[in-house]
């Protein structure tokens, strides 16, 4: 449940909190007041758009910040979720939501104290929130988004159905496009695959090893330098341990070195600071003689052969070839005879493979065919329980005579995509299945049956889009559901049953709406005024809580524009009364 919302340089709203309670909240105002940049910051809050053109020159940046109260098995899995995530809950068992978005663009989001992609939000937003406005009854025109739906109240079982077949339906046009492809550019594919055998050919005759250039870099260097080499590494041997071509009066360095160590150890008894001097003058001697017999061991190693120099000539060569040719250096070079190895399976033709390919394509297509069969079956009898549920409550939202009716249709293939056989019948198969789902109206008895965007009205299409929220309501979902002026171009009977409807789902979720109808304000459980305020240079709004006799006079404006009439605060009082009856009966 959201517990609390604060907006602050958001459009007209400078900076304002709303407190909200369980059941129905209700958000009024007059027109212009601001009441949609309150939706506008809970889509911010909840990883929506950022639009930088409706953040506030002064301060220029528009914060949203939100008390998120985590609540039953989906509270458990959003605290997990977010805490993995490194963010905190608090000690009372709530989340705070941050989202900023300043005048040149820039989002950021904090969830649980700790900087995190917007998109943590957006998840978190799938899971606690349903905003349902206009552009939600337009989106629900679209046979994509009329199929979404009723594959979401077919259940749990139905998309565990629908996963399984996207994941074959994939797999079959992998190896569809893959045969079709290689059918297709068959003299291409043989004529890049011998250019790539060429060069394997001669990568292997030369069959160079990792780094290789650069060891015989080295060793040339070595060979080309042996003398250089061996004279110093001579006299350096000869300074530290002497030598044959060493005069006897000379003395090495590790004869000094024990001299030094054997005349401070005589004074250490009087200052014991000198024997330490004398133990590491004794390590110095030590490493002394390893590097003497390292320089002896190399002296022995070096050798000047010029057979070796003159093969390692004749192997850079080959190397140089290559690296001509395939890359910068023969690390480069062992890559691409790598790749191509790989690109030469992917180039393969052959009819054997194609008629592997081909079976693997018909064993996939059955496959996909089966569960497509099924999944038809399966949004059928979603179909004929959804089309009920939604007409039972449209009678109820003052439609007694309407029904709604779920066609779920099949269609031939086209001839850009394959066909798979469902039942017997070859048909046209996409990511979702093989079937269009489509709702229709039937306005009353008599009356055709036409699809919504063309047999449903603007009240009638509220309507219906209330109905179908409050049948997903029963069927779970998010535990907060916002409602945009759903109720636009309804009133009489109407408004009342929208507000009675609105009032029952109040009781298993949180319900915020934004409405401009009195008849629907007078369920609320808590009301909320978005008032302007013109006194200043600039026009701001802000968000009171409204009770008893101030809800009373809203709810007058709302009737009659006369807040202070008698007759209208007599007629909203009533209103409060029917609504509070209907409530607790």
């Amino acid at each position: 449940m959201l517990e609390e919302l604060r907006i602050t340089g958001l459009g007209v709203i400078d900076d304002t909190t709303l407190r909200l309670s369980g059941g129905m909240n209700v958000i009024t105002g007059e027109t212009g007041a601001g009441k949609t940049m309150v939706v506008t910051g809970l889509g911010l809050l909840f990883g929506g758009r950022a639009d930088a053109g409706r953040v506030r020159a002064d301060p220029g940046r528009a914060v949203v910040e939100g008390r998120l109260r985590l609540q039953g098995t989906l509270g458990d899995a959003v605290r997990t979720r977010i805490t993995d995530a490194g963010g905190e809950i608090d000690d009372d068992g709530s989340l705070l939501l941050s989202r900023t978005v300043t005048a040149e663009g820039r989002s950021r989001a904090h969830v649980g104290g700790r900087s995190m992609p917007v998109s943590t939000l957006s998840e978190l937003g799938e899971q606690v929130l349903a905003v349902h406005g206009q552009s939600d009854q337009l989106r629900l025109l679209r046979p994509s988004e009329q199929r979404s739906a009723l594959d979401r109240f077919a259940g749990p079982g139905h998309e565990k159905l629908l996963d399984s077949y996207r994941e074959a339906f994939t797999r079959w046009r992998k190896v569809v496009d893959d045969l079709a492809d290689r059918r297709r550019n068959a003299r291409q594919r043989s004529q890049e695959a011998d250019l790539l055998k060429l060069g394997l050919d001669e990568i292997t005759r030369v069959d160079p090893q990792p780094n290789e250039d650069e060891d015989l870099r080295a060793e040339v260097q070595r060979l080309e330098h042996a003398e250089g080499l061996r004279v110093a590494a001579a006299i350096a041997a000869q300074a530290l341990a002497g030598g044959v071509e060493a005069s006897d009066e000379a003395p090495d360095a590790t004869t000094l070195l024990g001299t030094a160590r054997r005349t401070l150890e005589g004074q250490a008894g009087v200052d014991a600071k000198l024997g330490d001097l004398a133990l590491r003058i004794e390590e110095a001697a030590t490493l002394v003689g390893d590097v003497s017999s390292e320089l002896s061991a190399y002296l022995s190693e070096l050798d000047a052969d010029p057979a070796r120099l003159e093969a390692i000539y004749e192997r850079r060569a080959a190397l140089r070839a290559l690296t001509r040719k395939y890359a910068d250096d023969i690390d480069g070079v062992i890559a691409w005879a790598e790749n191509a190895k790989s690109r030469l399976g992917e180039l393969d033709s052959s009819d054997e493979l194609l008629e592997e390919l081909d079976r693997e394509r018909q064993r996939l297509a059955a496959t996909v065919g089966e569960l497509a069969g099924r999944l038809t079956a399966a949004r059928r009898e979603a179909a004929t329980r959804f089309s009920e549920a939604v007409s039972v409550e449209l009678a109820g939202l003052a439609m007694p005579h309407a029904r709604v009716e779920v066609a779920v249709l099949t269609h031939a293939p086209s001839k850009d995509e394959p066909a798979v056989s469902v039942d017997g019948v070859e048909l046209g198969a996409g990511p979702d299945g093989a079937d269009e789902v489509e709702l229709r109206l039937l306005a009353h008895p008599g009356a055709p049956s036409l699809p919504l965007q063309k047999g449903a009205s603007g009240g009638e299409l509220s309507r219906v889009m209330l109905a179908i929220e409050v049948v997903f309501a029963g069927a779970g979902g998010p535990p907060t559901l916002v409602f945009d002026e759903v109720d636009s171009g309804v009133g009489g009977t109407a408004a009342v049953e929208i507000g009675r409807r609105l009032a029952r789902l109040a009781r298993t979720h949180q319900v915020l709406v934004v409405t401009h109808l009195p008849q629907v304000a007078a369920f609320a459980d808590r009301h909320l005024v978005v008032a302007k305020d013109t006194g200043g240079a600039i026009t701001t709004s802000g968000v009171r809580i409204v009770e008893e006799t101030e809800r009373a006079r809203e709810l007058s404006r709302m009737l009659a524009g006369l807040p202070d009439s008698d007759l209208g605060i007599a007629h909203a009082e009533e209103l409060l009364a029917v609504a509070g009856r209907e409530k607790r009966g």
